[in-house]
């Protein structure tokens, strides 16, 4: 039987911190909160309303100010998000031993899917500090990368044994699934339900942030994936138990992603911070709203994650990337357009950038 690690959870439990949780002075939400000291009215960071004309224009300009953006009336029906939230919850409830059973690989080998805990968080992740924070992957696409024997057989309703076609889920608010049999399968199959909505939303996203680019509508897909059917979804659930020092400590610390986009579905537990002209921002939360992290040309947006002290907080960051094996570096279109067509980042394999990254190799 593999070893079982202490979780972040049953540290919570016990009320104990050790050392290697606390952060630094720089680090401390205690000490960087600086509006919170000073009495400053911070900066709202933007809600937009996918549903009003001249969305686009905004959403370009969200992610080239902030990096970072929030959307409401996104289509992802409200019962897909309540029940993907239900699952989530269900899982993390489930005795250690059985979590254990889906722990994750190395985290440093470019394919992370499973169940982890911050006590055994990488090194080379955090300099040296643990997260506190419980947390599970897995891949929800393209079918080629999805492995079923990776998720959870409990709750029942995280896991079946089919991969539908999501291209037939683009064009709907609601994607509904079919078994090999023909058979529905049950709306409580919500992880791919939410995948397929997550494929829409993030092709309307980057058709937009095409056009603020002054290329075409289609430009960013096709250069990051070739097309809708290989852009790759990796779906983390976050679990952050509540934390006796949450002013020395952090879930997750000061990062960017490392991929195209970053959409998160937060709970009502505040804790999500946006980092703008080197001040944390608090990120309120906006019921059935999605948070969406941009990278690139359009700022890549600093962020951390908080504690609290008497409320578990979770949150579901789906990770948007290119292929592992797709060669990816600036658009042609940008950089003839660029005034002496040079650029600062270097073009290689995704799996290669992603590799260099995670253990904090030179680019």
């Amino acid at each position: 039987m593999a070893e079982v690690h202490q979780s972040v959870q049953a540290m919570s439990l016990a009320g104990a911190i050790p050392p290697e949780f606390v952060r630094s002075e720089q680090e401390q939400p205690g000490t960087t909160n600086s509006f919170c000291a000073t009495g400053t009215v911070p900066e709202v960071p933007p809600v937009l309303d996918m549903a009003q004309p001249g969305c686009g224009a905004r959403m370009a300009d969200a992610a080239t100010e902030w990096g970072f953006f929030q959307v409401v009336n996104h289509g992802v029906p409200a019962a897909t998000i309540a029940e993907l939230q239900r699952v989530g919850r269900a899982f993390f409830a489930l005795p250690q031993e059985e979590k254990e059973r889906y722990a994750a690989t190395d985290p440093t080998s470019g394919r992370s899917e499973g169940y982890g805990v911050g006590t055994k968080a990488s090194r080379n992740l955090e300099e040296g500090n643990k997260l506190w924070a419980d947390f599970f992957y897995h891949y929800v696409a393209p079918a080629a990368m999805v492995n079923h024997h990776i998720w959870p057989k409990n709750p029942a309703s995280y896991r079946y044994g089919h991969i539908p076609n999501v291209r037939n889920c683009f064009h709907e608010s609601t994607c509904v699934l079919s078994s090999p049999a023909g058979d529905m399968i049950d709306s409580r199959e919500v992880t791919e339900e939410y995948a397929g909505n997550m494929l829409r939303l993030t092709r309307e996203m980057l058709e937009h942030l095409s056009v603020g680019l002054g290329v075409e509508k289609g430009a960013l897909m096709e250069s990051l994936a070739g097309g809708e059917d290989e852009l790759v979804l990796l779906q983390k659930i976050n679990s952050y138990p509540p934390c006796p020092q949450p002013d020395v400590i952090l879930g997750i610390g000061p990062h960017t992603d490392m991929g195209t986009l970053t959409v998160l579905l937060p709970d009502e537990v505040p804790g999500l911070q946006i980092c703008k002209d080197g001040r944390w921002h608090d990120v309120e939360y906006v019921p059935e709203e999605l948070v969406i992290v941009s990278n690139g040309r359009y700022k890549p947006g600093m962020h951390r994650a908080m504690v609290n002290k008497e409320k578990t907080r979770m949150s579901w960051p789906l990770f948007v990337e290119p292929p592992p094996e797709l060669v990816v570096g600036p658009h042609p279109q940008l950089l003839a357009a660029a005034d002496n067509g040079l650029t600062k980042y270097k073009t290689k394999k995704y799996k290669d950038y992603q590799y260099c990254k995670l253990n904090k190799l030179p680019q």
